[in-house]
């Protein structure tokens, strides 16, 4: 990547560079994150400001480093508290985070606080212990 001012405007080229990621995935971004708009040129062209980046990179952190959904991407943004910013965590309640703190882990969690009840989590724990003291059996 180029060495340009801080304040320049990138191609989409650039940026994808910048992250590692593909062209069209950024396109497609555009589709669902109504914030992130560049700027467009003559021929369709996209040029991104510095606040586009730095909103590309939140997505892209929560996106394929936090484990979020696209969906529970939109919410972090839309909600201002985006993990690991300064601003506060974006709220975990539920199995995920009652999880996460009996395992005393401040790691983000795969299973997303709001996609399984307290009552499947407790269904899965008994299934859980139940195929951990079959496979013991089978190994003794």
């Amino acid at each position: 990547m180029t060495n340009k001012d801080q304040g320049a405007l990138r191609t989409i080229g650039e940026v994808a560079e910048q992250f590692g990621l593909p062209t069209h995935i950024l396109r497609y971004w555009e589709t669902r994150f109504s914030a992130l708009k560049p700027l467009t040129r003559a021929g369709n062209r996209r040029y991104y400001r510095p606040e586009d980046v730095v909103l590309i990179d939140r997505i892209n952190r929560l996106l394929n480093v936090e484990g979020f959904t696209i969906k529970g991407a939109e919410k972090a943004l839309a909600s201002g508290l985006i993990p690991g910013e300064g601003q506060g965590e974006v709220e975990r309640t539920g199995p995920a985070a009652t999880a996460s703190a009996a395992a005393g882990s401040a790691g983000p969690q795969s299973i997303k606080a709001d996609a399984i009840g307290a009552e499947k989590l407790a269904e899965l724990r008994k299934i859980r212990d139940r195929l951990a003291r079959a496979l013991a059996d089978s190994q003794v």
